[in-house]
């Protein structure tokens, strides 16, 4: 069996990292950084999530607060509040949990987040940064895989092929970027992908966020590959990830589970984008 990549342990140490530095700061009297969610509405999954990133912040002594929308708020006043939330000088990092009700436009409440205070890594002003391969806020997923293979020790990709299953803009573009900027040689795949199978096997490093349980099986996977899963799904009241662990364990050198995989990994990235951000600006 191959080595299996826990997210929580490495996030654990991250956390541990950040914890002694915000205490530091308390310490001289300082301000401490400050993390703002919006949550519109009661969506059960949004509010699990937000849940989670109420308790890290609270585990490293970083303040945070919820504002809460009703489901029937108006874009307008979503977008007064975001732009409040912007010149506030006390908060550092700004996150709307997606998804949005129906009756706003996705893009245009991310694209209010100041870029400075986009600590989710979504605005297009940082998006680009990304691709020009300057210092930015990294979407949090994405940033989070990345140091995963820096623990297993994968910091240079050259000559290896990646591939990436999936092409949302939060993980499978931006992810396919980080990769394509430590030289790998990228391949994204989809719904519309022919041979998919094919492609998959002949990968080095196999990443799948596409939110279909179990879909990468052993016949996908190269003998000694890195497999990164970042699905997360309910299959009989028990959550999967889009990799059917079981089968390709023993053929990954290296996997990751769900859960305690790639998930913990992106709340502490969150977090430390917050910190940075409070650096910054503070």
């Amino acid at each position: 069996m191959g080595t299996i990549l826990y997210g929580s342990e490495i996030a654990k140490d991250i956390r541990t990292s950040l914890k002694e530095q915000i205490d530091e700061l308390r310490e001289k009297g300082k301000r401490i950084p400050k993390l703002v969610v919006i949550l519109v509405g009661d969506n059960p999954a949004s509010l699990s999530y937000v849940t989670g990133k109420e308790k890290a912040c609270r585990e490293i002594g970083m303040e945070n607060i919820l504002l809460r929308l009703q489901e029937d708020t108006t874009e307008e006043a979503l977008l007064a509040e975001i732009h409040r939330l912007n010149t506030d000088t006390s908060v550092d990092g700004i996150l709307v949990q997606l998804p949005l009700p129906k009756h706003m436009d996705e893009h245009k409440v991310l694209f209010a987040i100041d870029p400075q205070k986009d600590v989710d890594g979504f605005h297009p002003y940082n998006i680009g940064k990304l691709m020009l391969q300057e210092d930015t806020y990294l979407p949090c997923t994405p940033k989070g895989i990345l140091r995963m293979l820096d623990t297993a020790g994968y910091s240079d990709l050259s000559g290896l092929r990646a591939v990436v299953i999936g092409r949302s803009n939060i993980v499978g573009k931006p992810v396919a970027q980080l990769l394509l900027n430590r030289n790998a040689t990228v391949t994204i795949c989809h719904s519309r992908t022919r041979n998919i199978e094919e492609i998959c096997a002949e990968a080095d490093i196999l990443i799948a966020s596409v939110g279909s349980p179990r879909l990468v099986t052993a016949d996908w996977v190269k003998k000694g590959a890195v497999v990164i899963d970042v699905g997360i799904n309910r299959v009989d009241g028990r959550l999967c990830g889009d990799v059917d662990f079981e089968t390709v364990k023993d053929k990954a050198a290296v996997i990751t589970p769900v859960p305690k995989g790639v998930g913990p990994m992106t709340i502490a990235m969150l977090l430390e984008n917050t910190l940075e951000s409070y650096r910054k600006h503070s």
